[in-house]
């Protein structure tokens, strides 16, 4: 028993390192698409090739995204304080390394927040009436002069050997053939939400770094190629039974299109041989792009078919595309078999405990408590009972299943004639203010309580179904 806790802690530890990365790369998406294009138009192999332009490429690389994701980290360990001090230590970090410091932003802008709310918590009450700018402006400039200086001359060093040996061992493992096995671990890991421990801490980095030498990289497309799921999910569609074959055709165009892979993840858990079909469309899809010689020039994100298109490397469309076909066409295989040597009839209870189980790995990988039965705990009924006129879904990104938590409520609230507008954000981006209704998943919704407290707050379980949709409606109804 002692060693199954262990292992349970060493999950959770991987998974909470996962969500943290995560939290400092999604929001700062936009700018690692826009390197991309300007990289993928403007380089002397790129689509329209253009001296002048590409002199943008090197330096929103080296500067732009490991200032971004310090500020971001910074600020979610302190806000802004943190994040002005974590984007000070990073530029120690990366004049002093010969290699894009994504790593590097990603430890030092954390730790510059952290030592500036310990100075904070140590002598923030001792500070005479009067003097809270001054102390509190020579603290962040001291603070961040400090650990700009040990940046420079030891984490730069050391950040910069670590990635030259990650990259060094990459390369190996695709000149050994050997990168398509990579697969058996990172789609069980999607499952179990550990991918962006992997994808974002490891992959993305040393691809950003592949793909500025090269100007593409397969490492986008591990655990981005929406093929396997798709392929699953289809079997469902024409070999599968009951609820579960009913809501496979909506959930494969929320995989492909929307680019949300976790609708697909129940699917799995209710039949735990589905491993084997998503490991089998992984495997030959980066079998097929390694093959081919295809790659992204930046990472996909969300993973949706139209993200990797858009990301997709001039010369590598084909590969890419013919990646996704194949890796959806062997999962589907893998699944139809699975399926059809299957003859017990999926209900609708088994559906939803393989849905509830889905939502326990997700809470427990964002640290979330989960109940002796693997479940989170019981939604209570919402109670809004104020004017509302604005709806927020919040999560850490803003991105993701929240904007697709927003598109549904959005449609009830039409179809209900309330003039009620609704969006979605990142915690850190919530304003306070009158006639809010922030909705967010249970795990997050003190943060949100703390950044608007005015609001009117609702907790579920998941963003894509949830009855209290349907509760909040009727009571606004009569509110209005």
């Amino acid at each position: 028993m002692e060693q199954t806790m262990v292992k349970k802690g060493g999950k959770s530890t991987v998974q909470r390192l996962g969500s943290y990365l995560s939290g400092m790369v999604m929001p700062n998406i936009g700018a690692f698409i826009a390197w991309g294009l300007i990289t993928a138009l403007f380089i002397p192999d790129g689509w329209l090739p253009n001296e002048a332009l590409a002199t943008m490429v090197d330096p929103m690389l080296k500067y732009l995204l490991p200032v971004l994701i310090a500020y971001q980290g910074g600020s979610m360990v302190y806000g802004q304080r943190g994040a002005v001090v974590g984007t000070i230590a990073t530029i120690g970090v990366i004049m002093g390394s010969d290699v894009p410091m994504l790593i590097g932003a990603m430890a030092l802008g954390p730790l510059g927040g952290y030592c500036i709310k310990k100075f904070d918590d140590l002598f923030g009450k001792h500070i005479k009436t009067g003097m809270e700018m001054l102390v509190n402006n020579f603290s962040s400039g001291i603070i961040g002069f400090i650990l700009a200086i040990i940046a420079f001359y030891a984490v730069g060093p050391f950040v910069s050997g670590l990635t030259h040996l990650l990259a060094r061992g990459v390369e190996w493992i695709m000149n050994a053939g050997l990168l398509p096995l990579a697969n058996i671990f990172i789609e069980p890991a999607k499952i179990l939400f550990l991918n962006n421990a992997i994808n974002h801490g490891i992959l993305t980095p040393l691809g950003i770094e592949q793909a500025a030498e090269a100007g593409k990289s397969v490492l986008f497309l591990l655990e981005a190629n929406p093929g396997p799921g798709f392929g699953l999910l289809m079997a469902y569609v024409l070999f599968g039974k009951g609820s579960a074959k009913s809501s496979a055709v909506g959930a494969s165009f929320i995989h492909l299109i929307g680019g949300i892979h976790e609708i697909y993840f129940p699917y799995v858990l209710m039949k735990p041989s589905m491993f084997l079909a998503v490991i089998a469309g992984g495997i030959s899809g980066t079998f097929t792009n390694v093959l081919l010689g295809s790659g992204l020039v930046a990472a996909a994100s969300p993973g949706s078919i139209l993200a990797v298109l858009a990301m997709t490397a001039k010369g590598s469309y084909l590969g890419v595309i013919l990646g996704v076909l194949v890796g959806g066409l062997v999962s589907f295989l893998v699944a139809m078999l699975i399926l059809k040597m299957d003859k017990s009839e999926v209900t609708n209870d088994e559906f939803e405990a393989s849905v509830q189980q889905s939502q326990a790995a997700k809470a427990e990988s964002k640290g979330q408590a989960v109940s002796a039965t693997g479940q989170t705990a019981v939604e209570a009924a919402p109670n809004v009972n104020e004017d509302v006129s604005k709806i927020i879904f919040a999560c850490d990104a803003g991105m993701g299943s929240s904007a697709m938590g927003a598109s549904l409520m959005r449609k009830k609230v039409q179809e209900a004639g309330l003039d009620i507008s609704v969006s979605n954000s990142s915690i850190n981006n919530l304003k306070n203010e009158e006639g809010l209704l922030v909705i967010t998943q249970e795990e997050l919704t003190e943060r949100a309580k703390q950044k608007t407290p005015s609001a009117v707050h609702v907790s579920v379980d998941n963003f894509l179904s949830s009855p209290k949709y349907n509760e909040i409606i009727d009571q606004l109804k009569d509110e209005q």
